[in-house]
C-alpha cells in the first residue's frame, strides 16, 4: 500500500492521543491495536504521493511504473495461460501500432513515456470477454474478447480504451485515489470508535467499521468509474484519428453488453467499477454524432483470427469436438463461414483428425476464393494452417510446400514454422537456414522466448551444444525466470572446459551470465531496498 507522507505523520499523531485516552474505556485498546495493524506497513512505505489532483509524484513516476509493470509481467509469463501465438499476436500487434501512433499525435505520449514504456500487448488464454492495462505500457488482450469481435474497428476500440488508461497514467491516479481513500477509511473508523466509547456501545463500534469500509469501497468504485468514462473518451479520439471507424466503440460495447445479459440486469449500479454498458453505449452513440456511419467492414481476415482466438482459448476435448462440428457452416453468412470452417479445421488438428482437417481447410479455401478471391492476407493464414497440418502429420516437407506459397514473408510466423518444421524434418540444410534467420532476429528482438526455445531445439539437432544451451537459457531470460536463465548457462559454462569447446561461444556465455547476474542483483536491490532479501552471488 502506498501512502502519502502527510498520512504517514498524521498516524503516530493520532495513536499518541488514542493511549492518552483511558476514558475509552475497551474501545481504546481495539484502536491501539488498529492502529498498530494500519501503521506498520506505513512506517516502511518509501513511495510519497500527491494530493489527488497534482501531477504524479517523482517517488511514482515513469521509471518505477515501469519497472512495476516489468515485473508484474515476469509474473505473467510464467503462467500457464499467457500464450504466444505468432499469428493472433501479429494481428493484434498490427492492430495495436496504428493507435500509439495515434496517441503520439495527439499528444497523449509524451516524450518521457514514449521511449520508456513498452506499449506492448499481450495475449491471455482465457474465454472471458476482457482486456486490461498494466503499468509500464503492457496490454493484456483475452482470446475471449477477440473471439466475440466482428472486425478489426471493435478490437481496435477496445485496445484504444486500454491504450488511453496507460496514456492518462491511471495506474498512479488509482494508487493516489486509494491511498487517500484508505486513510479517509481509517479517519472515519477511528472517529466511530471514539464515539462508540464515549457512548459505550458495541453496536455503534460495529457500525463505524462498515460504515467506514463502504464509504472506501465507494469511494474507490467511484474513483474507477471516472476513469473508464475518461479511458472512453480518450480513447474514442485515438480510435478515429488512427484510422479505425468510431462505431466500433458503439458496437463492441453492444456486444458486450449482450454477452453478459444474463450478468448485467443494470441492478445496483454504484456498486460496479466500470459505468454500466447501456450508459457507455450512449456516451460512444453522442460522440458519434452523425458524421460518421453506423456501420463496420468485417473481413474475411478478421473471421479468421476470431476463430483461432475461440480455438485456441479452450483447449478442452470436448470443446474441440463441439468447434469440430462448424464445418458445416449451417447458421453462418458471409466471412462466418470461413470462420466457422476454419475452427473446424483448426478444432480437428489439435484432435489429430487430419482427414477432416484437410476437407475443412478445402472448403474454407472455396468460400474464400467465391466471397473474397483477391483477399491476400486471408489466404495467408489459410496457408499457414495447411503448414500447421503437416507439422502435426509429421509431414515436414508437405509443410515447406505449403509455405512456398508466401515467398517473400519474412514475418516471425514464418520464422518460427520454418524452424519448427526444419527441427521435425531434421535435415541439416533446412535447419541451419531456419537457425540462421532465426539467430539474426533474436539478435533484433532478444526477448522473444518462442524463438529461442525453436532456435535451442535446432542448435541440438546440428549437433552445437553450446548454442544450444545458451539459448535455453536466453529462453527463461525472456520470460522472466532470472534464476532459471543463470543456472543453464552456468551448466553452459561448465561444458565450455572442454578442450573441442568453442571457445567463442564460451566468451558469449560468460558474459551474458555475468550480465544477468548483475541484473538478479538489481531486481533484488529494488524488492529488499532496506536489505534483508536474499544474498546475491559471485561473478562467474
Amino acid at each position: 500500500m502506498f501512502v502519502s507522507g502527510r498520512n504517514r505523520g498524521a498516524v503516530p499523531h493520532v495513536s499518541r492521543s488514542a493511549s492518552r485516552g483511558r476514558r475509552l474505556g475497551w474501545s481504546a485498546v481495539l484502536l491501539s491495536l488498529l492502529l498498530n495493524l494500519v501503521s506498520a506497513p506505513l512506517v516502511h512505505a518509501q513511495v510519497n504521493l500527491p494530493a489527488l489532483g497534482d501531477s504524479v509524484s517523482d517517488d511514482l513516476g515513469i521509471g518505477l511504473e515501469r519497472r512495476v509493470g516489468d515485473q508484474v509481467m515476469r509474473e505473467i509469463k510464467l503462467d500457464p495461460d499467457y500464450i504466444d501465438d505468432p499469428l493472433i499476436l501479429e494481428y493484434v500487434e498490427d492492430t495495436w501500432r496504428p493507435l500509439v501512433e495515434a496517441s503520439k499525435r495527439l499528444g497523449n505520449i509524451s516524450d518521457e513515456t514514449r521511449d520508456r514504456f513498452a506499449w506492448e500487448p499481450f495475449l491471455v488464454r482465457d474465454r472471458s470477454v476482457n482486456a486490461f492495462a498494466l503499468p509500464g505500457g503492457f496490454i493484456g488482450v483475452h482470446l475471449g474478447l477477440i473471439a466475440i469481435t466482428g472486425s478489426r474497428d471493435e478490437l481496435a476500440s477496445v485496445m484504444a480504451h486500454e491504450l488511453s488508461h496507460v496514456t492518462q497514467r491511471h495506474v498512479a491516479r488509482r494508487m493516489v485515489g486509494d491511498s487517500h481513500s484508505s486513510m479517509l477509511a481509517t479517519a472515519g473508523l477511528i472517529l466511530g470508535l471514539i464515539a462508540a466509547g464515549r457512548a459505550g456501545s458495541p453496536d455503534l463500534a460495529s457500525a463505524a467499521i462498515m460504515g467506514s469500509q463502504a464509504a472506501a469501497i465507494q469511494a474507490s468504485l467511484n474513483f474507477s468509474r471516472d476513469m473508464e468514462r475518461e479511458a472512453d473518451r480518450v480513447g474514442f479520439n485515438v480510435l478515429t484519428h488512427a484510422g479505425y471507424q468510431g462505431y466500433g466503440m458503439v458496437s463492441m460495447f453492444e456486444r458486450m453488453e449482450q454477452a453478459y445479459h444474463l450478468m448485467d440486469s443494470g441492478s445496483y449500479p454504484y456498486l460496479r467499477s466500470h459505468p454500466l454498458t447501456s450508459e457507455r453505449i450512449g456516451d460512444a452513440r453522442a460522440r458519434l454524432g452523425t458524421d460518421q456511419p453506423a456501420a463496420l467492414h468485417p473481413s474475411a481476415e478478421h473471421a479468421i483470427i476470431t476463430a483461432r482466438s475461440r480455438v485456441l482459448m479452450d483447449t478442452r476435448a470436448e470443446v474441440m469436438a463441439q468447434l469440430q462440428q462448424m464445418d458445416a457452416g449451417v447458421r453462418q453468412t458471409g466471412f462466418e463461414q470461413i470462420g466457422a470452417r476454419y475452427a473446424s479445421a483448426l478444432a480437428s488438428i489439435k484432435l489429430r483428425d487430419f482427414s477432416r482437417a484437410e476437407a475443412a481447410i478445402r472448403s474454407a479455401q472455396g468460400v474464400l476464393q467465391m466471397l473474397s478471391p483477391d483477399d491476400l492476407k486471408a489466404q495467408r493464414l489459410l496457408i499457414y494452417l495447411r503448414a500447421e497440418l503437416a507439422l502435426a502429420r509429421g509431414q515436414s516437407e508437405a509443410g515447406f510446400a505449403a509455405l512456398d506459397g508466401l515467398p517473400h514473408d519474412r514475418s516471425r510466423a514464418m520464422l518460427i514454422m520454418q524452424g519448427q518444421l526444419a527441427v521435425q524434418g531434421q535435415q541439416a540444410e533446412r535447419m541451419r537456414a531456419a537457425a540462421d534467420n532465426l539467430q539474426t532476429h533474436v539478435s533484433l528482438d532478444p526477448h522473444d522466448a518462442a524463438a529461442w526455445a525453436v532456435l535451442a531445439q535446432l542448435w541440438t539437432g546440428l549437433s552445437q551444444p553450446l548454442r544450444a544451451v545458451r539459448a535455453l537459457g536466453e529462453t527463461r531470460a525472456a520470460v522472466g525466470d532470472l534464476n532459471g536463465a543463470i543456472d543453464r548457462l552456468r551448466s553452459g559454462l561448465r561444458q565450455s572446459r572442454g578442450q573441442d569447446a568453442d571457445q567463442i561461444e564460451a566468451a558469449v556465455i560468460d558474459a551474458r551470465l555475468r550480465a544477468l547476474i548483475y541484473e538478479r542483483r538489481q531486481l533484488l536491490a529494488d524488492m529488499y531496498p532496506r536489505g534483508g532479501g536474499p544474498q546475491g552471488e559471485e561473478l562467474p
